[in-house]
């Protein structure tokens, strides 16, 4: 995989933006994600839908090639770290987990972890039911937007509409930035793209090969 970065700083704090859909806190030592949906393609093939357990591989190889890359200490993840509960697919996290016994793992609730993320205490990971507040970022899942605080979230798994030559487009996955808020990419890559709410945000769009802002 290709690593591309941009660096820029928010509330004074260097951040790391990646291509691999990661935002890596350079003085917290702490890589951050959201929207994982573990279990989402062992879900999908129990209603008889035939989807690989690659999709999740993969997942977990980015998310082992990045923990090396930048020395992470912290992993936190904005909510929605499952999708249906335990299942199936779980096992291939927790032998993820195994090589990774020193990551301080902290999870804020999504949606989707509202009644399914109790198990995950088994595999210390620590279980936050709201926000999380690291000075001088307000980790939530869902976003939102206030003067007094500077919003670290996802949940929309945001993308933009990039125009090409003659009349052709291309939607790209992408951090979304504003003067309070920022709104992570989705980390699995089985998921949709929201492209409807790029006003007032700076986007920064990723390919497998660039990061670039738009």
């Amino acid at each position: 995989m290709t690593l591309q970065t941009l660096e820029k700083t928010v509330q004074n704090q260097q951040l790391i933006f990646t291509n691999l859909r990661a935002l890596f806190w350079v003085e917290n030592s702490a890589l951050i994600i959201s929207d994982l949906h573990l279990g989402k393609s062992a879900y999908f093939r129990k209603n008889g839908i035939p989807v690989p357990s690659d999709i999740l591989v993969d997942d977990l190889e980015r998310l082992d090639f990045l923990v090396q890359n930048f020395e992470v200490k912290k992993l936190i993840v904005v909510g929605d770290f499952l999708h249906s509960g335990k299942n199936t697919d779980f096992k291939l996290f927790e032998d993820w987990r195994n090589l990774h016994q020193n990551l301080e793992i902290t999870l804020i609730k999504g949606n989707h972890d509202i009644r399914r993320a109790d198990f995950l205490h088994d595999l210390q990971i620590t279980i936050i039911e709201n926000a999380l507040y690291t000075a001088p970022f307000t980790f939530i899942h869902v976003p939102e937007n206030t003067e007094n605080q500077f919003s670290v979230s996802g949940h929309l798994h945001p993308g933009v509409t990039v125009q090409l030559e003659r009349r052709k487009s291309v939607r790209l996955p992408c951090f979304r930035v504003s003067e309070n808020q920022l709104i992570l990419p989705a980390f699995s890559k089985f998921t949709g793209l929201d492209t409807t709410s790029c006003q007032e945000f700076d986007c920064i769009a990723f390919t497998e090969d660039l990061i670039f802002k738009m």
